[in-house]
């Protein structure tokens, strides 16, 4: 997922996260990324919160992902071995391996063996699959594979896991120190074994029944417990360098096996997702991340794949035009597709910072620092302020963290007061933010923040820097759900309502 390092999946998100999860609907995304994988969707979270911030990084991301849309079995393939490897030993007794050294080496060497198993089955793979594979992320992991897991090495391993089988017994030296206690224990390697296998019988019946010097010999006599749990603990003793050493290459073997696991959760998770759109008949395109400081911003059919998932059918999508853009204004009637839009630009930036394809038919836009949301939120209770006052500290929280090239997305605030108050207040945090570089989008009922706007950016309404965005809505107050660049009106659609409540009487014949 990374040109040079591993995907990390612990560790703190960034700031604001968990309120752009709730804005922008994540969980939706997320669950048809999973599809029940619950690893799967700890994955997708992460990488969705967690945007890159380099267009390179992105592209390498997006090369990957190709190769893994055009090889889906591959992905599973590496995903199920992945975690099938981890889950195969009994994890719950890794942690007793250095407690216990004569219990660690002997389960160490099962689990060793286990993961020689899983080497040779992902060397396989890779050598039969990795021609059909372009992206430098492919090519660099299977190159490796091929290069390190060869039949000498893994032979090697065996042949060590043979010897830690300590079939004559384990020798270790010792010195005499104070007390006459054993120090400086050195585990002797075992005696080489060599000849056939009668030749060898032969050497082990002869050591049995020679004749040893007695001096240099020590037998336990019969239900000697003390004895044997002392001879025992010096052979734990004697082995415990060797079950530090095995328990330190499981847990980089396993590392090893996290990180594929995880690297793959991402992308099986992406083949998911185009599944699931691709069987709507809903368009997705690898967008083309540009550089922050370019300020670009433009796709066509844009639209939010949270709708189109939950409708179950394709969204209805619209054009966004906004390179060199500071500030969109979007206005227009209750339900005619405003918050739908603005979440599915949020939806946009996220998919392609997380490198992955973007639901719209094309989509180009430049890299955003940080990605923020400020929603209106519904009326709670429990807050011991008021609407305002918790909006206002929302907001300070979020600044904190912009910069030049932040994308900002506005829906319906600083609305919980009056209508020149809220106007004035987002007038002058607007204005403030958009000075600095910060790219806001913002869906607003507040008249006289929208026309003021439109007032001072020319005839045409897009001077300055500024675009206005209307929600399209028929004269029979029919939504398109289509947004098309048009002035803000000072209309709020009470015509709406009053058909929606008496368009039953006005219908009735008089009596």
């Amino acid at each position: 997922m990374h040109p040079e390092r591993d995907f990390v999946l612990d560790g703190p998100l960034p700031a604001g996260a968990e309120a752009t999860f709730r804005d922008l609907e994540l969980r939706t995304l997320v669950a048809a990324m999973a599809a029940g994988d619950g690893f799967v969707a700890e994955v997708a979270r992460r990488a969705l919160l967690d945007p890159l911030k380099d267009p390179a990084a992105i592209e390498h991301r997006q090369a990957v992902l190709r190769d893994g849309l055009a090889n889906p079995e591959v992905v599973r393939a590496l995903y199920d071995l992945a975690g099938a490897t981890i889950e195969r030993p009994k994890r719950s007794s890794w942690g007793s391996l250095r407690d216990n050294p004569g219990y660690g080496v002997r389960h160490s060497r099962e689990v060793l063996r286990i993961f020689v198993e899983a080497f040779r089955e992902l060397r396989r793979l890779a050598e039969r699959e990795a021609e059909r594979f372009e992206s430098a992320g492919f090519n660099t992991f299977f190159d490796l594979v091929q290069r390190e897991l060869t039949d000498a090495y893994l032979a090697e391993i065996e042949a060590h896991l043979h010897e830690l089988a300590f079939r004559d017994g384990v020798v270790v030296s010792a010195r005499l120190g104070p007390g006459n206690k054993a120090i400086d224990r050195v585990l002797r390697a075992p005696r080489a074994r060599a000849g056939s296998a009668w030749t060898r019988l032969g050497r082990r019946l002869q050591q049995r029944f020679a004749r040893v010097d007695a001096e240099l010999t020590f037998e336990l006599p019969p239900r000697e417990e003390k004895l044997a749990r002392a001879l025992a603990d010096e052979r734990d003793r004697g082995l415990e360098r060797v079950a530090a050493v095995l328990a330190g290459a499981i847990e980089h073997i396993l590392a090893f096996f996290q990180a594929l696991r995880a690297e793959t959760a991402f992308y099986l998770g992406c083949l998911h997702l185009a599944g699931r759109l691709d069987a709507l008949g809903a368009p997705r395109c690898m967008p083309e991340p540009r550089p922050s400081h370019e300020g670009l911003r433009a796709g066509a059919g844009l639209y939010d794949p949270c709708l189109a998932l939950n409708a179950g059918r394709p969204a209805v999508g619209n054009d966004l035009a906004a390179d060199d853009v500071a500030l969109v204004i979007i206005t227009g009637a209750n339900q005619g597709g405003k918050t739908t839009f603005v979440r599915s630009v949020g939806l946009a930036q996220l998919l392609l910072q997380a490198g992955l394809f973007v639901a719209a038919r094309s989509y180009r836009a430049s890299v955003a620092p940080t990605i923020f949301t400020h929603f209106r939120r519904e009326e709670d209770a429990t807050m011991r302020r008021g609407k305002l006052d918790e909006e206002l500290a929302r907001m300070r929280a979020i600044v904190a963290h912009l910069r030049p090239g932040s994308l900002l997305l506005l829906n319906e605030s600083f609305a919980a007061t009056n209508e020149r108050e809220g106007s004035e207040i987002a007038r002058q945090i607007v204005r403030a933010l958009t000075e600095v570089g910060v790219r806001v989008f913002f869906v607003t009922h507040l008249d006289d923040f929208a026309r003021s706007h439109y007032q001072s950016s020319g005839d045409q309404g897009s001077g300055d820097g500024v675009r206005f965005l209307r929600a399209q809505r028929e004269r029979d107050g029919t939504r398109t759900f289509e947004l098309i660049e048009a002035p803000p009106e000072r209309t709020s659609h009470g015509e709406d309502l009053y058909r929606a409540i008496f368009a039953a009487d006005a219908a009735a014949p008089e009596a």
